[in-house]
């Protein structure tokens, strides 16, 4: 891939509040925002479970892995701007803003709620080779 070519998006159809509650567990957030939609009216912040970051993040990884799967991931900077609920659609996508001599191709990448806001947006830097497409 060169500069200016769009990475083929990672669609998630509905984040799941199962996966949501097993994510909690294993990262150890026992937040109620994430399990309990009444904590999460009674903070003011709207009427559904909000996705973990971490979560929000591997989708983008999802996403590069597919776009770049002999590549290597070697740096991602992600900055978190908006929530993503239970039940949302979204969609990570990138573009390649330039190709390193050894290969690397550096990525404006982003994480949307369909029909919303953008919920993250960085930058990471993939490894794919000299000479290897992708």
């Amino acid at each position: 891939m060169r500069p200016g070519d769009v990475l083929p998006e990672h669609v998630v159809e509905s984040v799941s509040a199962a996966a949501m509650a097993g994510l909690a567990v294993v990262l150890r957030d026992p937040n109620p925002i994430h399990l309990d939609r009444t904590a999460v009216r009674a903070l003011g912040l709207g009427d559904r479970e909000i996705n973990q970051g971490p979560a929000n993040g591997s989708y983008i990884v999802t996403m590069l892995r597919a776009a770049f799967p002999a590549g290597r991931l070697r740096a991602l900077e992600l900055r978190l701007l908006g929530n993503v609920r239970v039940e949302d659609r979204v969609i990570a996508g990138g573009t390649v803003l330039a190709v390193d001599d050894d290969g690397t191709r550096l990525c404006e990448v982003w994480l949307d709620v369909d029909g919303g806001a953008r919920a993250i947006a960085g930058t990471a830097r993939v490894d794919v080779g000299v000479g290897v497409r992708g």
